[in-house]
């Protein structure tokens, strides 16, 4: 598997724009938001940008905008891509299926414990491109998996 956090230029954008428009917003984050430029937690006090993301998956009636957390200031991304972030699948997570065009070929409601097989099983499909993590409580977009 190969795991995705958010596009760089995604980022870069979200932070140039941080405070300039009701779409990018500056927070001093709570503990424990989820990072998508990095796929950590956040700390307290940590400036953080909230922006709404379209994932590239997800096209015509199946696209999506969601809220997402960032670190306001340059990190270094993902520590890892080929391994699930612990930091992002310690709890029940959405798994959203999407094929070449886009469209949803299926999911599954994940325990955290069987995240990583079940998000195995769903590109064991030829027809799946990628999966989407996605959060329980909000549906949120937290980072996705591709066949590595």
């Amino acid at each position: 598997m190969r795991i995705h956090a958010l596009p760089t230029e995604v980022v870069d954008r979200a932070r140039a724009l941080a405070g300039t428009d009701e779409h990018h917003e500056l927070h001093a984050g709570a503990p424990g938001e989820p990072l998508r430029c990095c796929l950590t937690r956040s700390e307290g006090g940590q400036p953080l940008v909230l922006f709404g993301y379209s994932p590239e998956a997800g096209a015509g009636p199946y696209e999506e905008v969601g809220p997402v957390f960032v670190h306001a200031e340059a990190c270094d991304g993902p520590e890892r891509t080929d391994v699930l972030p612990a930091a992002m699948v310690a709890a029940p997570r959405v798994l959203r299926a999407y094929d070449s065009k886009g469209r949803i070929r299926g999911g599954e409601l994940a325990p955290a414990a069987d995240v990583e097989a079940m998000t195995g099983r769903l590109l064991a499909d030829p027809a799946v491109e990628q999966v989407q993590v996605r959060s329980l409580s909000h549906g949120c977009f937290l980072f996705a998996v591709t066949r590595d």
